[in-house]
């Protein structure tokens, strides 16, 4: 295994859960910002680590990192990415825009065998196998290890798991399940990228009860606070928050207190202050079917 710096310590710790050798990537940056990049030795089928946040540095480094594992005697790239990027812009919404989920999804689809994330933000694209055209391709969720996490801490029974909107149902839905917990989601009217309004229909279902409130990504923290205002309009006893993928400035966390959110926790998918919930048995899970060993020796 493989993986970007940014990433080396979750992927070290997934490779020892493996019993897989773990090569930190290594990358250099020249005075005019152009990368160096020098991988570990090659194994027949190497898995590479590397959440996508921040991303344009990152995708020069895996196409230049499959180059060389690939002299290096790689056969089989899978690539592992708990964040997946530029997956939002899936339509052309005004004259000229790029669709960056095609270019990127291409892109990498050309360059690795296989392509593991989770909870990728799709919206009008309902299969991620037609992001990545002719590779193998998952959209895992994160519902089951975020689950497992708030059994294991506990959590209130009448607590009302929250979604900001439509969108959020079917995961909301599935936590909801796995927990036995009531759920409802919000109507969501967003007014640019950092404006959001949300309101919930049934206000009775909320009013005096904790509220847990679930979404996949947070970059601008604007649905957190619409969702919590919303929340405290409609008498949630209290409200806290836990997000798939962290993407928000640290310091933005000064915001949701006096927002009404009591506490915000992340998985580990995008390294974060708030992480609190390891994605490590899902990714396990997903990659043990890679792990003949005969396919792991260092070349």
């Amino acid at each position: 295994m493989q993986g970007l710096p940014s990433c080396a310590d979750p992927a070290r710790r997934l490779a020892t859960r493996l019993g897989v050798p773990f090569h930190e990537i290594a990358l250099h940056r020249f005075p005019d910002g152009e990368l160096r990049v020098t991988v570990g030795p090659a194994t027949a089928t190497t898995i590479l680590y590397a959440s996508l946040d921040h991303p344009n540095d990152k995708l020069i480094a895996l196409l230049f990192a499959a180059e060389a594992l690939r002299r290096g005697g790689a056969t089989r790239l899978v690539l592992l990415a708990p964040y997946m990027c530029y997956m939002r812009q899936d339509t052309a919404f005004h004259d000229g825009e790029a669709i960056s989920q095609r270019v990127v999804g291409r892109l990498l689809a050309a360059t690795v065998e296989r392509v593991i994330t989770v909870d990728a933000h799709l919206h009008r694209t309902p299969d991620i196998a037609a992001v990545f055209p002719g590779v193998e391709a998952e959209n895992l969720s994160a519902m089951p290890a975020i689950a497992s996490a708030l059994a294991a801490s506990g959590i209130d029974p009448a607590t009302v798991v929250i979604g900001p909107d439509a969108e959020s149902l079917p995961w909301v839905s599935d936590l909801a399940g796995r927990l036995g917990l009531t759920y409802a989601v919000g109507a969501k009217k967003r007014r640019g990228d950092r404006s959001v309004e949300i309101e919930f229909a049934d206000a009775g279902l909320i009013e005096g009860r904790p509220a847990l409130l679930i979404d996949d990504i947070v970059s601008s923290g604007g649905t957190l606070i619409a969702g919590a205002k919303a929340l405290r309009d409609a008498g949630a006893r209290c409200v806290d928050a836990i997000v798939t993928h962290a993407l928000f400035p640290p310091g933005m966390m000064a915001t949701f207190a006096p927002a009404g959110i009591r506490s915000v926790r992340s998985t580990n998918s995008v390294a974060h202050p708030t992480n609190a919930i390891p994605l490590d048995e899902l990714f396990a899970a997903a990659l043990r079917r890679e792990f003949d060993q005969s396919n792991f020796v260092e070349m």
